[in-house]
């Protein structure tokens, strides 16, 4: 555990350091399942998650929705210096992340001060606050997993940024980039995301697809080649989404970046960020779209969260789907852990939960969640038949003619006399219930 970190101000009053405290503890603020400490298939608990907080929604999100204003109504808030509401937003956040003990955090640049339309003086305020967290993070031991920033919510992007018909507006998305680099830099980031939150169209009829993603390639090896030379180390993410806010978004799904990123020659750089809630909003289980991401040598971090089936937006749910998570993890720790990043909490607390325990509630929940879950998978992998029952449907395949057509040794002609000699084949079951029978027995 690290040192709890509070300003001059305690934000979180009466709310101490969450601690584990296991399965036999009551105590909605400790954890259950969650020991940072405890060795799972190799690692410690810490390091296979790497959990993060994330700035925007846990302490920007104020409860607003289509039809209703703020609920959430901050103390860090009440300042009018922008300056120094921001100095106190951070000093909530990093009292929060010690107190809940998140060893990282990320960012959106907008979040961490207010911006406004003037480049010069939003890189000025932005510093300034980099400044401060140096301090923050060298007090409390809290890391940068990751930077970004956000291209989408000013009016200027209502139609994009690198992809936007407008070189000026690409040039703005440029200059937020940049600044947005050199804080990551400057913090120790050891990762920068890109969200294409508008980079998609909202009609075809006065689109020049092709046009646009060219341009986003290029914006991307720019922003690429500008951290290089300034001595970023750390992985760039691209995060997938289909739509909302646009029509149709150039980041669909993971396959879909993958071949973008092949096409466009960026994938010695670049992996995927995967969140929950886009997979589903692209028609897919996570579970799917980490699949894609690990055969393809792409999974580089995740968003812990969840949508609503009732509803078809993106609701940024704190996780708490045992058996989704448990399927999940199987496909991480049987794909190599979490290559570059970690576990960012890209989740909201809901409109009508209003003290300020239930953002602990929500971490807890959520953190317990993914080591239950972590736990439970490794166990299936260790102690159960099921990794041998999918060697066993593609046995065919390990040896004899089947081995050859993997080797590419056999013609569509020597198919052809193999069914012919060989008759109907058999049928042989795929055992589908008894694998979903056997996740929650382990469970």
């Amino acid at each position: 555990m690290g040192s709890v970190i509070t300003g001059q101000r305690e934000f979180f009053k009466g709310i101490n350091q969450i601690q584990f405290e296991g399965l036999e503890s009551d105590n909605p603020l400790a954890f259950r399942w969650y020991d940072e400490n405890r060795v799972v298939a190799g690692k410690t608990m810490k390091e296979h998650f790497k959990f993060a907080g994330a700035y925007w929604h846990s302490f920007v999100g104020n409860g607003s929705d289509p039809f209703g204003g703020a609920t959430h109504i901050f103390p860090w808030d009440e300042k009018v210096d922008p300056i120094e509401r921001a100095k106190d937003k951070m000093d909530a956040a990093f009292e929060f992340f010690t107190k809940i003990n998140l060893p990282y955090y990320c960012f959106h640049d907008v979040d961490v001060v207010d911006y406004g339309d003037n480049v010069a003086e939003n890189e000025r305020h932005l510093q300034t606050m980099v400044e401060y967290a140096k301090e923050k993070q060298a007090q409390s031991g809290v890391k940068l997993l990751w930077g970004t920033a956000n291209l989408f919510s000013h009016k200027r992007y209502m139609n994009g940024a690198s992809t936007n018909p407008d070189f000026h507006v690409l040039a703005h998305g440029a200059a937020q980039v940049k600044c947005a680099l050199d804080a990551t830099i400057a913090l120790g980031g050891e990762n920068y995301t890109f969200w294409g939150g508008r980079e998609g169209y909202m009609s075809l009829l006065n689109t020049n697809m092709k046009r646009e993603q060219e341009h986003f390639a290029k914006f991307l090896h720019t922003a690429k080649d500008y951290a290089r030379k300034n001595g970023f180390k750390g992985s760039f993410f691209i995060e997938p989404k289909p739509a909302e806010p646009m029509k149709h978004q150039y980041d669909f799904d993971a396959a879909t970046v993958f071949g973008f990123l092949q096409k466009y020659d960026l994938l010695n750089d670049f992996s995927l960020n995967l969140e929950v809630n886009h997979a589903t909003l692209a028609g897919h289980t996570f579970q799917h779209e980490l699949q894609v991401a690990v055969d393809n040598g792409l999974l580089g971090s995740i968003d812990a969260n969840r949508g609503d089936m009732q509803n078809d937006w993106d609701t940024d749910q704190f996780p708490n789907d045992i058996n989704e998570l448990t399927e999940s993890m199987l496909i991480i720790l049987e794909g190599g852990g979490i290559k570059y990043g970690g576990v960012n909490f890209d989740a909201k607390i809901r409109r009508n939960s209003t003290d300020p325990a239930d953002l602990f509630y929500a971490h807890v929940g959520g953190m317990d969640i993914f080591a239950r879950a972590l736990i439970t998978a490794d166990n299936i992998l260790q102690k159960s038949d099921y990794k041998k029952i999918r060697e066993e449907r593609y046995a065919s395949f390990d040896s004899g003619k089947g081995k050859e057509f993997e080797e590419g040794r056999l013609s569509l002609e020597d198919l052809r006399d193999y069914a012919a000699e060989n008759g109907e084949p058999a049928i042989i079951s795929g055992k589908q219930e008894y694998l979903e029978n056997l996740i929650n027995r382990y469970i």
